[in-house]
């Protein structure tokens, strides 16, 4: 099993979302969360002053999937949330030893 950890912009979710949909993937957690890579915000001017944003809005999707969908699911989530563009986002994967599903105590891959 392999945990995804997607970070992209606020506005593909809704588009990643539907392709993970369509891919079978059935269960996610969705954290809204704010920080900045490498291009440390911008500034903005509001009511005549000037202020830095340093902190950006992004969508933080977690997926814990089968070793068998983590590529498929990979490449849907970077041609779904890329724009070209600086902020785009990240993916980090984890290798998951177990997993346990509280209702039923199934196991491994199962309680997914």
């Amino acid at each position: 099993m392999t945990k995804i950890e997607a970070i992209i912009q606020p506005s593909k979710f809704e588009s990643v979302k539907e392709v993970l949909t369509e891919l079978g993937v059935q269960g996610m957690t969705i954290l809204d969360v704010r920080g900045h890579g490498r291009q440390k915000g911008h500034t903005e001017v509001y009511r005549g002053r000037e202020y830095s944003v340093d902190l950006l809005p992004k969508v933080k999707i977690e997926l814990v999937l089968p070793d068998d969908q983590v590529d498929a699911v990979v490449a849907a989530i970077i041609k779904t949330a890329s724009t070209g563009k600086i902020g785009d986002g990240k993916i980090f994967l984890s290798k998951i030893d177990h997993a346990i599903r509280i209702r039923n105590q199934e196991v491994g891959a199962a309680a997914l």
